[in-house]
């Protein structure tokens, strides 16, 4: 059977069409300017994106992405009117990428989404005078923007990054996306924090800063590390009581890893009794003896 293969009309009639809400046409239309959309004129991408600015808020989001990477100044004025009526989060995106520092510094508050502040200091914080505030940032977000804004920081101070995201991850809650890939479906692989996601993202941005000394530092620390996990008797129960590929399996083996980092941390990143590590140790122990029987 030979392949169907649309025939495009004109795009100014489809672009008639979207715009007529009468024409019977709209969702038709919608769909074939957003499939032909990246292969149009740029006169012809301004005036689809300005009609779809003007339309509800599915296709507002559809142009607010559009124009994230072909912005346009002509589209200051309808962009900062939607926002004012809005605040859309995705209308933010443009804002903060496009507009002048000046906008973006008198109105810094309006600018509420997790990860604004963080867009927000890519662009204010190549000025070595603006003081980032921290209390807005996690803190692999700080050393991203330390990094993309070419500022240093000192290796005590990276240093207590590193590790304070350990005692984070200690502390939470067990779940297993925070784990890079480990086992290559094998048994015996232990689990430590440098097989966490933040720690590797934080490992990945000192490195880029010059911190190879603490990094080194944090690597020999896991390693000793998982020494004590592999020859701990939680860690040879996990392993003689769940199978491979068991949820339980890898969930234990993350819990292991949590109270023996914990244990391994510097007191000034920890203390001697934490009621959720201590939860989480009882909870563990528990387990096994549960599922042992």
């Amino acid at each position: 059977m030979d392949k169907w293969i649309p025939r495009n009309n004109p795009i100014a009639t489809v672009i008639k069409n979207y715009i007529d809400k009468k024409s019977g046409k709209v969702t038709e239309s919608r769909k074939e300017i957003q499939r032909r959309f990246f292969g149009l004129d740029w006169k012809d991408q301004k005036k689809i994106m300005s009609a779809f600015l003007d339309a509800g808020r599915s296709d507002r989001d559809w142009a607010y992405s559009r124009l994230l990477d072909l912005w346009d100044d002509s589209f200051g004025q309808k962009v900062s009117d939607l926002w004012a009526k809005y605040h859309e989060f995705r209308c933010a995106w443009i804002i903060i990428r496009h507009f002048p520092l000046d906008y973006i510094k008198n109105n810094i508050d309006q600018f509420k989404d997790d990860r604004d502040y963080y867009f927000i200091c890519l662009r204010l914080a190549k000025d070595k005078n603006y003081v980032i505030d921290r209390a807005k940032l996690s803190k692999t977000d700080y050393l991203a923007l330390l990094y993309h804004t070419e500022r240093e920081i000192a290796d005590e101070e990276a240093r207590d990054y590193l590790f304070s995201i350990v005692h984070d991850y200690c502390l939470g809650d067990t779940y297993l996306r925070r784990i890079e890939h480990v086992s290559n479906g094998k048994r015996g692989n232990v689990i430590t924090p440098a097989n966490y996601r933040k720690v590797n993202l934080a490992i990945y941005y000192l490195l880029r800063l010059g911190k190879e000394d603490v990094v080194k530092q944090f690597r020999e620390w896991n390693e000793k590390l998982e020494d004590t996990i592999f020859n701990s008797p939680e860690f040879k129960l996990v392993e003689k009581i769940y199978g491979l590929g068991d949820y339980d399996y890898e969930r234990k083996r993350v819990e292991v890893a949590d109270i023996y980092a914990y244990q391994a941390l510097d007191e000034k990143y920890n203390s001697l009794f934490d009621s959720s590590i201590e939860e989480k140790r009882k909870s563990l122990k528990d387990g096994l003896a549960r599922d042992r029987s």
